[in-house]
């Protein structure tokens, strides 16, 4: 049996959540019996292609036209289909991103293949083929049985920690039929913001809340964020207030995260902003307001000042 990994490249190299879906894609393939192939779309070295053989892919095709270096989901969904297509996969495997899911839907439609999205575990096989996927913004789990004869499953980030060992995965081009309508909608500039690594990407994220009281007392949040290596975040009316840009906004209407830490600061947590962030492994509260939403869904809360919290917090950091 045949499994195929959609790996996401950014700036020529493969996205953190992809590496996860090419491990997650491993282990299936072990439950299964199969290969587990790669396909990857763009600019990238065959160096850095290679390197998913660390993660579990037997073997990689390359799509690297020039064409395909912008992201284009019609144009990405027709590559995905074609490779499905040459390599005989019977099970697809996605990372979720706003460019995969639209990938993902594409494909799965035109495979006519069943798709489950946020799955969170590896599938069960002892009735037919099911899978545990996160719903209702991860306060609940639903589990969905498939019954096409392909199927098209979309990990939820930090779904699996990869594990990882030395082999290297042969790379091999990709030539795909792509049709020119495909290329009708094309991106013209990309604007991205610079210093740090970019929130959906990011391990370590310090964000902060209105109970920063004010752009001017941003400080103390941003030397805890340089001494962790962190990027910084911002709830949604701290944006809307112009406090802070608006690409730092995390939450159901902003950036969604899963960092392996997330600290939030002045946060109260509403249901929006949760939605955006509880993928995050651990969660770190900080509010003068014991009653705060937030702590219900932290890890680990601190109850006091925000502006006596943070610079306790940055000197051990920098001390330890």
């Amino acid at each position: 049996m045949s499994i195929l990994v959609f790996a996401e490249l950014a700036d020529g190299v493969v996205k953190k959540t992809s590496l996860e879906a090419v491990y997650y894609g491993a282990k299936v393939a072990e439950m299964l019996g199969g290969t587990n192939t790669v396909i990857a779309i763009g600019n990238a070295s065959e160096t850095e292609l290679a390197k998913l053989g660390n993660y579990g892919a037997t073997k990689v095709l390359h799509a690297g036209d020039s064409k395909l270096e912008s992201a284009n989901i019609m144009a990405y969904s027709e590559v995905l289909t074609a490779a499905a297509k040459s390599t005989g996969a019977t099970v697809i495997i996605t990372a979720k991103s706003s460019l995969a899911d639209a990938v993902t839907a594409r494909t799965a439609g035109a495979l006519k293949a069943g798709v489950v999205g946020n799955v969170t575990e590896l599938p069960k096989l002892d009735n037919g083929f099911s899978v545990t996927r996160s719903i209702f913004t991860g306060k609940a789990f639903a589990e969905t049985t498939i019954n096409t004869d392909i199927k098209v499953l979309a990990l939820k980030k930090n779904a699996i920690t990869p594990v990882t060992s030395d082999s290297a995965a042969p790379v091999e081009a990709f030539q795909a039929d792509v049709n020119d309508t495909a290329f009708g909608a094309k991106i013209t500039e990309t604007l991205k913001a610079t210093g740090t690594v970019p929130l959906p990407e990011a391990d370590l994220v310090v964000s902060g809340g209105r109970g920063m009281k004010g752009p001017e007392n941003w400080q103390p949040l941003l030397d805890l964020a340089e001494a962790l290596g962190a990027t910084t975040a911002c709830s949604k009316p701290v944006s809307d207030l112009d406090w802070r840009p608006h690409h730092e906004h995390v939450g159901q209407t902003g950036v969604k995260v899963s960092p392996n830490l997330y600290i939030a600061c002045g946060i109260s947590g509403a249901i929006q902003h949760l939605a955006g962030v509880n993928s995050s492994k651990v969660i770190v509260v900080i509010n003068t307001d014991p009653e705060a939403p937030f702590f219900k869904a932290a890890d680990y809360g601190i109850v006091g000042d925000v502006f006596d919290v943070l610079p306790k917090l940055t000197a051990a950091v920098k001390a330890g």
